[in-house]
């Protein structure tokens, strides 16, 4: 199942603030400061440590079965994208990954797959990762932007079977262009790293 997305953006507030506005909860914040990574939390706003040289590494947002995350960086980049599996899920993908010659890097917590399209997978066993599978609050779907043609037969071939829930188009950049959520408060609404957002309720 779809449920994550992750970009980094000098927009760090901003995108928190549009993703509280349309009903998300914040679970996370961690930031490098003196050197050290430090959670910034709620209660914490931004208001409480606005005036510290905090580098915020991840920012996590959920909603139901969505969780997005994002994190400070120079210029808005798409990171990757996040489905929740079995642990025999997994292990079959990261077999199919090997084959096509994928990198694999298996954590404790998540793996990741390296795609030759400019973006990763996460691959993720653990149910705390979201909210909710049961209010039906989801990533319906997933229009991404990539520069090479085969994302979408490539993605049949690793999970052993369509992805109905990513829709690929090559362009100029790596990133997604619209995100369909089924629970978004907002409809036709624009993120502010570019991402546009409807609902279907």
């Amino acid at each position: 199942m779809l449920f994550h997305y992750h970009f980094w953006t000098p927009y760090v507030e901003e995108t928190e603030k549009f993703y509280l506005e349309n009903g998300f909860r914040i679970s996370q914040r961690i930031g490098k400061y003196n050197g050290d990574f430090q959670a910034f939390n709620p209660p914490l706003t931004w208001d409480d440590f606005r005036g510290k040289k905090i580098l915020l590494r991840i920012i996590e947002v959920r909603k139901g079965a969505v969780n997005i995350t994002f994190g400070f960086g120079k210029k808005i980049m798409f990171d990757h994208i996040g489905f929740l599996v079995s642990e025999e899920e997994q292990g079959n993908i990261c077999e199919n990954a090997a084959k096509m010659n994928w990198e694999v890097d298996k954590g404790e917590r998540r793996t990741f797959i390296t795609t030759p399209y400019n973006f990763r997978i996460e691959l993720q066993v653990n149910e705390d990762a979201i909210d909710s599978l049961t209010d039906n609050i989801k990533i319906e779907e997933l229009k991404l932007e990539t520069k090479m043609k085969g994302l979408n037969n490539d993605l049949s071939i690793l999970f052993n079977k369509p992805i109905n829930s990513i829709i690929s188009e090559v362009g100029d950049e790596v990133t997604i262009k619209e995100a369909l959520i089924k629970g978004f408060l907002s409809s036709n609404i624009v993120d502010p790293n570019g991402v546009r957002i409807s609902n279907n309720t």
